[in-house]
């Protein structure tokens, strides 16, 4: 059980002893920016089950709590690895597309959140739909 992943170059690795709380799509701004696209598909884990190899990089944000938001990438190839929001100190969102690939291949996405900053051309719809980030 668990996920492992890691960014585009394999400077850094990271493993997760636990399963996801929350498979699902962020259509906020920010995280459009970080991605370059439409979303990011966030997998929210329990942040004291990551374990991080390799020299990352941060760059903070206050998030719509007015609290930053720690969004970790490689400073090497530039691969977005995680955000972590200090608004919720027990989790952390790692990008979906960093899994390994049989770990992506597995998820499931039901929920997308900031669904008032998603684009007019995404058609999907999951599950569970959050104009803003859920209490």
């Amino acid at each position: 059980m668990g996920l492992s992943g890691h960014c585009l170059c394999g400077a850094v690795k990271y493993t997760v002893d636990s399963e996801p709380f929350v498979v699902g799509y962020d259509h906020c701004d920010d995280c459009q920016r970080q991605t370059g696209s439409t979303y990011s598909l966030v997998v929210v884990v329990p942040k004291d089950k990551l374990t991080i190899t390799g020299t990352t990089k941060s760059y903070a944000k206050a998030g719509s709590s007015g609290k930053p938001v720690h969004r970790i990438f490689c400073p090497e190839c530039g691969s977005p690895i995680a955000h972590d929001p200090e608004a919720a100190p027990p989790i952390i969102a790692l990008k979906g597309g960093t899994l390994s690939e049989a770990d992506r291949k597995a998820l499931k996405p039901d929920t997308e959140i900031w669904t008032v900053g998603k684009l007019p051309f995404c058609q999907e719809h999951l599950e569970k739909a959050f104009e803003h980030m859920p209490q």
